[in-house]
């Protein structure tokens, strides 16, 4: 039996497609896999190159250590290469990194000449090379006139958002125009845990909303379809410079001009085919976007809100889904620049049959479309991180009415900032609004239980996925399976409130007196100082997990903290400590002020408004049922030590004992041998509770482990860290003390609790 002309012109344009692909992968992987430029790279060999910035410089933040300079990751095309033997003209893309300030202000298409070292990128990466930079740019040539028009823009924006609360002033430019520069780690963290990171990258639904927009105005002004059409291509091209041309907007803005192309020839056109070429035509001018996960979320999402969310929509609302084919007058642009179905232009759509309305056509659709969109990405985020949000729905569904309204207002602020200033402002208070009801929805959201549900990750993970979800229809196909499933769910969850074991404690737990927070590699602990209040002692590496963890505790106050050391691991997420909180005061060690990091500290908190006291061996506070006693380190020249200005701030780490009606514990900062040793010389009080020193690391001293006396010690220290803590010996010589060790990195979040019978015990979270 021959094949039909539709399923042989299918495959013969399907085979064509992949053809040219391949073709345009062959071409790119040997533009970069030749030349000068990957010559250098694979001798790892300095040179003088001539670039051009293809992206904005990406600040980075550091992860350990001490305060550094800001590092930037910058995409690039290099364009000449300089070394002993001459100059080559070249044009490859490669990745620069680099450090300084002067990085910051550069915008792409300016020319820099740079110095540095080539290295090979990554495997798989459609790159030449990755340079080091050593030292400033310098700068050859500023930037076109549209990328200055573009960054221009984009910093009146920031400058109008400046009269917002700080947590808006980052998300407003974030959700105009993709500028998250300012964001506050804190509410990105909430948008990701509650499925709302879309919103801060740039794509169809903000093209939507823009051009839906003009063409309102095009309407409302009388002209004419074809001229609509053109205004609507204008503002998306416009609005695309402005947020700058990431894969997201790059397809959303072919398919918007697909659709303006229909619109303004009265010609039918369908969303899913306009999908595929935008698809196509992106992949084959930029291959690198076949690999990239945002690339293919913005186009799962759009393809699931396409396929599956018409059917849902008119499922929930009783009606059929077959039409005549005639879409609705231009009012309904957002829709069809999102990707729905179009047809001759002019005429209300008309539908042929109609069964009674469950529920209102518009709540259908207000729930179909995030819940499509998020069953479509599904897949690609159990590929990507092997977890599941089954939050994003309910979250999309309560910001999606302030979406548009921040858009507008927004863009509208961006406009009117080089103009009139003023204006601008006046008109960012209003997006502003929008904002927090939206910073509002991902917070709560993201402090919801099980608001991310682990998943295995890669491709076990999506067959288990598919399996699960091919389960759950059949399952859910008849009446009475569907009651036993919602009886199963009532009785786990029962099983999970009252469940008293460790993985499922209740949180908080009743009677806490003290918590170490899993905050990864670093320290962040808290000390119950009475109700809603606790002291901090250290604060982490990221001010999002010591954050979570306070509110996770219903901490709202906080009458101390305590900064042990000033290393980053303990103080660079302080500011997660400050948010939305009062703060009394901080203490500080006397070798705080050692380094840069110390001075820097010092003037954040003198910014703030907030008194800084430095520790002196014997000072004591009383909050609450704790009372907190410094016992080191000692007055007097530091305890010396060889291995460098690291090791003495260690060694010069805060020392506190806290002391409750129902026993104590020891918190030792991060000393080492030395300062353990001399603290043992001058004697201090035993504690039940021991938090091990400087992550469980091997430099210890047997004798001061012994005389702390301890029947549980507390490790807080990052899961697959590169330190190698906690060392095995620490816990060899835990476990010859008869001490049971707990550890952040294997349990979550610890907490000490008061006994009903008397004593101390620890209750672990779960990860």
């Amino acid at each position: 039996m021959r094949p039909s002309p539709a399923w042989r012109n299918a495959a013969v344009a399907v085979l064509g497609c992949v053809a040219a692909v391949a073709g345009a992968v062959a071409f790119r992987v040997h533009t970069v896999e030749t030349g000068p430029v990957a010559d250098l790279a694979s001798r790892h060999a300095p040179a003088t190159a001539e670039a051009v910035l293809t992206d904005d410089p990406r600040q980075v933040k550091p992860q350990t250590g001490d305060f550094r300079r800001v590092s930037f990751v910058v995409p690039a095309r290099v364009e000449a290469v300089g070394t002993a033997a001459g100059r080559t003209r070249t044009r490859v893309p490669v990745v620069l990194f680099a450090t300084g300030q002067e990085w910051r202000s550069l915008l792409p298409s300016q020319r820099v000449e740079i110095r540095g070292r080539f290295k090979p990128a990554e495997p798989g990466e459609l790159l030449a090379a990755v340079m080091l930079v050593r030292g400033p740019p310098r700068v050859l040539s500023g930037p076109s006139w549209v990328q200055r028009t573009a960054g221009a823009l984009r910093a009146g924006l920031r400058e109008a958002a400046d009269v917002l609360p700080a947590d808006r002033r980052g998300l407003l430019p974030g959700m105009v125009v993709g500028d998250v520069s300012r964001m506050e780690e804190k509410v990105a963290a909430d948008f990701k845990e509650a499925g709302l990171s879309h919103l801060l990258a740039v794509s169809g639904a903000n093209l939507a909303v823009v051009a839906g927009a003009a063409v309102v105005l095009a309407r409302g002004a009388g002209l004419p379809l074809a001229v609509r059409a053109a205004f609507a291509v204008f503002a998306m091209v416009a609005f695309a410079v402005v947020a700058r041309p990431s894969p997201s907007v790059l397809r959303a803005l072919l398919m918007g001009i697909v659709a303006a192309v229909a619109l303004g020839t009265g010609r039918s056109r369908d969303g899913v085919a306009a999908l595929s070429v935008s698809v196509l035509g992106l992949i084959l001018f930029d291959p690198v976007l076949a690999r990239s996960y945002g690339f293919a979320l913005s186009v799962c999402a759009t393809g699931g809100i396409l396929v599956l969310a018409p059917r849902w929509r008119d499922r929930m609302a009783g009606q059929r889904s077959q039409m005549t084919g005639r879409p609705r007058e231009v009012g309904g642009w957002l829709d069809r620049v999102a990707g729905q179905r179009i047809g001759t232009a002019g005429r209300p759509e008309q539908a042929t049959g109609r069964a009674s309305r469950r529920i209102p056509r518009w709540v259908a659709e207000a729930i179909a479309v995030p819940a499509a969109a998020q069953a479509a990405v599904t897949p690609v985020l159990v590929l990507m991180s092997g977890q599941l949000a089954p939050v994003a729905v309910p979250a999309n569904l309560l910001a999606g009415p302030a979406v548009a309204p921040a858009t507008l207002l927004g863009f509208a602020a961006a406009l009117a900032a080089p103009v009139s200033m003023p204006f601008a402002r006046l008109l960012a208070h209003p997006a502003g609004l929008a904002c927090g009801w939206i910073i509002e929805v991902a917070g709560h959201a993201a402090g919801l239980p099980l608001a991310v549900i682990p998943w295995q990750s890669g491709v076990p993970g999506l067959l288990l996925l598919i399996a699960a979800a091919v389960a759950v229809v059949l399952v859910l196909r008849h009446r009475r399976s569907r009651w036993l499933v919602a009886a199963a769910m009532g009785g786990m969850l029962a099983v999970l409130a009252l469940s008293t074991t460790p993985v499922v404690a209740r949180w908080p737990p009743p009677r806490w007196l003290l918590v170490a927070c899993d905050v990864g590699q670093g320290d962040a602990l808290l000390v119950a100082a009475g109700p809603g209040r606790a002291v901090v002692v250290d604060a982490g590496a990221d001010p999002v997990p010591v954050d979570r963890c306070l509110r996770s505790m219903g901490v709202r106050e906080v009458p101390l903290v305590v900064l042990t050391h000033p290393h980053f691991d303990h103080v660079g997420g302080l500011d997660g400590v400050f948010r939305g909180r009062r703060v009394g005061a901080v203490v500080v060690s006397a070798g705080a002020g050692g380094g840069g990091g110390g001075a820097r500290l010092s003037g954040g908190l003198v910014r703030r408004g907030i008194a800084e006291w430095t520790a002196r061996p014997g000072m004591s506070w009383r909050f609450g049922p704790s009372e907190l006693t410094v016992i080191g380190p000692p007055e007097g020249p530091p305890v010396e030590s060889g291995g460098g200005e690291g090791v003495a701030l260690n060694n010069a780490s805060i020392v506190i004992h806290v002391r409750w009606s129902a026993g104590a514990a020891l918190l030792s900062g991060d000393i080492e041998t030395e300062a353990q040793a001399e603290l043992l010389r001058r004697g201090f009080p035993p504690a039940e509770i021991f938090k091990v020193p400087h992550h469980g690391s091997g430099k210890h001293d047997p004798d001061f482990f012994a005389a702390v006396g301890a029947r549980a010690a507390l490790i807080s220290a990052g899961a697959d860290n590169s330190y190698g803590h906690p060392a095995p010996s620490t816990l060899a010589r835990l476990h010859r003390l008869g001490i049971r060790t707990y550890r952040t990195d294997l349990s979550g979040d610890l907490a000490v609790v008061a006994r009903e019978e008397g004593g101390l015990a620890v209750v672990v979270r779960g990860r």
